[in-house]
């Protein structure tokens, strides 16, 4: 994986994430931050990356960004961020959970207001100066709990759809547009120009209705209730919530 083209915090790069948690195993690299691991036998670094598979830590430190391109891993780009254990316990250190490998992936990721090897530095003598220097009102700006994202550009994953929402126009043209019917012909989907859903089950025209994006052969719905879902495009198919549709 090559930093090259370093994604953005963009809703692609969200989707990506939920759709992972939902029907993937795909590593997530948290590339580029300040990184206090609260492990004396490994230190902190000014620059580093966070290596995540499934729950786990699985390795940390500078460098794993320039591994091998093939092993399909969602980078997120934390240049300007200080990353740390969720749960942390300055007070007793002993006590404090770490960012040492095998650890369960409970991550903070807070954005900086100055620059991270700065503020790193700062932490490393004293953490109570410096944490008054991170940016007003966008402290945490991503929260992992176990490997999953539940805070995503300073807000609750569950309030992020104005995040990733699809532009209008960017999906107007895709392949992938129109109706999608079910072999029994129960469930009706229509994938809507804009990033819009409707779905009709048997009589009810409008059973769900929400907000989508593609990513490749994936799709991730936001349905306007809440709630997320999932679905592959496979042979010709949609696969979805255990049924298969096909175009009409």
């Amino acid at each position: 994986m090559t930093m090259e083209g370093r994604p953005r915090r963009c809703s692609e790069l969200l989707a990506a994430l939920i759709a992972n948690e939902v029907g993937g195993h795909r590593p997530i690299l948290l590339a580029g931050g300040a990184v206090l691991t609260l492990d004396p036998r490994i230190g902190d670094w000014e620059r580093a990356d966070v290596l995540i598979c499934d729950s786990v830590i699985v390795a940390v430190g500078p460098g794993l960004s320039t591994g091998p391109d093939d092993d399909d891993t969602i980078v997120i780009d934390c240049e300007g961020t200080l990353i740390l254990p969720s749960h942390v316990n300055f007070a007793d250190p002993a006590s404090a959970a770490t960012l040492f490998p095998a650890a369960t992936a409970d991550i903070a990721v807070i954005r900086l207001a100055v620059s991270a090897p700065t503020q790193v530095a700062q932490l490393s003598v004293s953490v109570a100066a410096a944490w008054p220097a991170t940016a007003p009102g966008r402290h945490l700006d991503m929260l992992i709990a176990a490997g999953r994202i539940r805070r995503w550009n300073g807000k609750p994953i569950e309030h992020a759809v104005e995040v990733v929402t699809p532009v209008e126009g960017k999906i107007d043209d895709h392949p992938y547009l129109g109706t999608w019917i079910d072999e029994d012909e129960f469930v009706r989907q229509e994938l809507l120009p804009g990033g819009r859903y409707e779905e009709a089950r048997g009589d009810r025209q409008s059973a769900y209705r929400g907000a989508y994006w593609i990513q490749s052969e994936r799709i991730v719905y936001r349905d306007d209730l809440g709630f997320w879902a999932f679905g592959e495009f496979k042979n010709g198919q949609l696969h979805h919530a255990g049924y298969r549709f096909s175009r009409r």
